[in-house]
């Protein structure tokens, strides 16, 4: 099929290449709405009809041409942070541990306005990891937060929501910080909360700025096993090889 001509899309932002990437790993069941038919008219989905009657989506050369533009620029935006989460994660699994990437976690925390009730808060930490043990009480969680950019470090820490979502998932929480283009750290421990570790990313290795606090978290949630199992086999330090057996 030929790529139809940009001039003749409909505007297309977030929530529509967020749409075209969910129906292409999907069944394709079709949704109806306003996303559905700009994408249907851009000519990124078509729709297709089983000998039953069945009606379901299927994303076209247009849409797969379409998503590789996406992810190329994701890639150029995030380039360095993403290359410090893969980093990170290979260290923990050198240390024998699990780590995941990019999760999206739910973390229950006390209502300001109500103390006995609840309010579930979203947690999407850049790594999270466990050890690699059968038992559960060993498990020791721990989240790692990661920061390229001096603007993102101070405009994470004030958001004191998101850095007791971690705490309420992990038993320690570190924010690894990179280097500028000159080669300087991006902050220090005094732009850090103190009840985070602070961890400098070096060409390297690793400068440990303050140690994380720990604290006791005698079994993980059962929601938050539900997430790691639905999220999908953690990297681990063997993946590599075992790829090639």
């Amino acid at each position: 099929m030929n790529e139809p001509d940009d001039s003749s899309w409909p505007a297309l932002g977030r929530r529509h290449h967020q749409r075209l990437r969910e129906t292409y790993r999907s069944a394709g069941w079709p949704c109806h709405d306003a996303l559905e038919v700009d994408l249907l008219a851009a000519g990124l989905l078509e729709r297709v009809w089983s000998g039953e009657g069945h009606e379901s989506l299927r994303v076209t050369d247009a849409g797969i041409a379409c998503l590789a533009r996406v992810f190329a620029s994701h890639r150029a935006a995030r380039g360095p942070h993403e290359a410090l989460v893969e980093r990170v994660a290979r260290e923990q699994a050198r240390q024998g541990r699990l780590a995941w990437r990019g999760l999206a976690l739910l973390s229950p925390l006390p209502r300001p306005d109500e103390p006995d009730a609840v309010q579930w808060v979203s947690a999407c930490p850049d790594v999270f990891s466990i050890r690699h043990t059968s038992v559960e009480a060993y498990c020791e969680p721990v989240v790692h937060e990661i920061k390229v950019r001096r603007a993102d470090l101070l405009a994470d820490v004030r958001k004191p929501a998101k850095r007791l979502a971690y705490l309420g998932l992990a038993s320690a929480c570190w924010y690894v910080l990179g280097l500028d283009a000159k080669g300087r750290p991006i902050g220090g421990v005094d732009d850090v909360p103190p009840d985070c570790g602070v961890m400098l990313a070096l060409p390297d290795g690793w400068a440990v700025l303050r140690e994380a606090p720990r604290r006791e978290l005698p079994r993980l949630p059962f929601h938050l096993w539900m997430a790691l199992a639905k999220a999908g086999p953690a990297w681990r330090d063997d993946d590599s090889a075992q790829m090639a057996l």
